[in-house]
């Protein structure tokens, strides 16, 4: 796996820099070598943030920490990760059977027992075409943390949503 480390109101020091790819060299049993890391250090008032997010072909790891110590973020971050691996453990040995990218025989088996996933609620809803600017005043109407949408300008299917520090963020769709 290659660990790609970036900074945002920081600059991580190489100390910093080597501990983090140690650290994600204990997730690369679990990865072929064409799987990337991406790991963001960002530096808030008093605090650090570290994401981290793995996309493997399809499935995306991602975790979220603070903590008044870099170090500290980087320890949990591994953590959350190896955790939600091993919760979804069975779940992803059937989607990628057969396939060299992953070797989950190492994830240990979650000490939890597994929780069931299941829908509770299905709704379905026509998509109206509208601007990204509409979009974000009919979540906001509805009180929703994020809105569905057919985009006007690009034609596509996409959401908009509510991020952590207020601002707005939207997923565009490919095909």
């Amino acid at each position: 796996m290659r660990t790609i480390i970036t900074g945002k109101n920081y600059t991580p020091s190489e100390k910093l820099k080597e501990t983090i790819e140690k650290k994600f060299q204990k997730l690369d049993k679990y990865f072929s070598d064409e799987i990337t890391s991406n790991v963001m250090v960002i530096k808030e008032k008093s605090n650090y943030k570290v994401e981290a997010t793995i996309n493997a072909r399809g499935t995306i790891f991602r975790s979220e920490v603070k903590a008044q110590d870099p170090y500290d973020c980087v320890d949990r971050s591994i953590e959350k990760l190896s955790k939600q691996m091993s919760r979804f453990k069975s779940k992803l040995q059937k989607k990628y059977k057969g396939q060299k990218d992953f070797t989950f025989a190492e994830l240990p088996e979650i000490e939890d027992e597994q929780e069931e996933l299941k829908v509770v609620k299905k709704k379905k809803f026509e998509l109206v075409p509208m601007t990204v600017d509409e979009a974000i005043v009919q979540m906001e109407l509805l009180t929703h943390s994020f809105y569905v949408f057919l985009n006007i300008e690009s034609d596509t299917v996409n959401v908009v949503y509510k991020r952590d520090d207020n601002d707005y963020g939207v997923l565009e769709t490919v095909y």
